[in-house]
């Protein structure tokens, strides 16, 4: 009975044993479904486009300085405040511009005086001479002296004429109509215009258009052009994107480095006045576009096999040209290698041009792990 027993244990310890070996065992026959990552073929729209950065700037920005020196006495405009052509922004002291002018006026008549002077002695001594009492030589000093008196009248004239002109610059007005972006200087500064004219002033004439300074490498600026089109975001509204146009590409470039760049000048409309200037906006170039074509995730376009696993339709990889690539479309559970020819790409997604594969065909983009790893290493082991 004992003995009975013994073999019925160890009967039925064989029997789990060999079912412990099937169920842990890896199956290698086929691989599953389950062990890829897919992705299905369709039709959308790609568009191809270069990034760069650039800032926001007033189309017509005007430095608004003083050609005088001079105590800020009076202001008159301050930040984001709409200005017109000829408006008074500013005044400086005039008491000293105005002591030169009175002192220029007193020159002036004076120097009138001692040109009437040299007027009458001149033909008191034309007279004298016509009588034969003085010589040509004493009529030519007169005639002399009376040229030098009208210089000196022409001089005291011109130093009127010059302070006059600076104590009207000692009033600041607006050279156009605008808006005032930033405002330098306080009442009670002292601006000097000796070595450099200072801006007390910066005045944009129209924020309704803006450009954009974009900076773009060498690379990619043989894929611009004028009037193309661009996309942008400003982190100030990182959720809406605004157009604009390429007006110009400026030839003189910029080099840092060894690295050499050039500026791209870019209009956009600012009807709603939401962008700034001075923002700094990541712009996309539109290269190229394309409706409505057969795409293809490009991590379709990166997904290899295992090196270490024979290809799944026990065929070598196709061996593409330029502009062609293999993806691996999903049949019956296996990976099969197919050629396709490659159009642009949006960096998601690239445009297959001619192939075999249709929409709604079903490609792998990874796989989530080794099939043989997937399946457990245990071992039940009898001893």
């Amino acid at each position: 009975m004992f003995i009975r027993n013994t073999r019925s244990i160890i009967t039925v310890l064989l029997l789990l044993s060999a079912a412990s070996l099937y169920w842990y065992s890896p199956n290698d026959d086929e691989p599953e479904a389950s062990s890829f990552l897919t992705r299905t073929l369709d039709y959308g729209d790609i568009i191809q486009t270069i990034s760069a950065n650039g800032t926001l700037t007033p189309v017509v920005l005007v430095n608004v300085g003083t050609q005088v020196s001079g105590t800020v006495a009076k202001l008159h405009a301050d930040f984001n405040d709409q200005v017109e052509t000829g408006q008074i922004l500013a005044e400086l002291d005039p008491a000293l511009l105005q002591a030169q002018l009175q002192q220029s006026r007193a020159n002036l008549l004076s120097a009138q005086t001692q040109y009437s002077i040299a007027q009458s002695k001149l033909k008191r001594h034309r007279e004298l001479h016509e009588q034969g009492f003085i010589s040509i030589e004493a009529l030519d000093i007169v005639r002399q002296e009376l040229d030098a008196a009208n210089a000196q009248l022409a001089v005291s004239q011109a130093q009127v004429e010059r302070d006059s002109a600076n104590l009207n610059y000692s009033i600041i007005k607006s050279p156009i109509s605008g808006v005032v972006i930033a405002r330098d200087v306080d009442v009670g500064q002292t601006v000097a215009a000796n070595f450099q004219t200072p801006v007390l002033f910066q005045i944009a004439k129209d924020l309704r258009e803006m450009q954009i300074n974009i900076s773009v490498a060498e690379a990619d600026i043989g894929l611009l052009r004028i009037d193309q089109p661009i996309n942008f975001t400003v982190d100030a509204y990182p959720e809406s994107t605004f157009t604009g146009r390429v007006k110009q590409v400026r030839l003189n470039p910029t080099i840092q480095e060894n690295v050499v760049t050039y500026n791209v000048v870019a209009m956009v409309n600012n009807i709603d006045g939401s962008l700034l200037p001075g923002m700094t906006a990541n712009i996309h170039f539109v290269v190229n576009q394309r409706q409505n074509v057969l795409r293809v995730p490009n991590a379709a376009l990166r997904y290899q096999p295992k090196a270490s696993e024979p290809s799944p339709d026990k065929q070598q990889r196709p061996a593409g040209q330029p502009g062609q690539s293999v993806i691996y479309r999903l049949i019956d559970g296996r990976p099969v290698a197919t050629l396709i020819s490659r159009g642009i790409t949006d960096g998601h997604f690239t445009e297959i041009v001619a192939s075999t594969v249709n929409a709604g065909d079903t490609v792998v983009i990874r796989e989530k792990s080794d099939p043989k790893d997937s399946q457990t290493k245990f071992r039940f082991r009898m001893f």
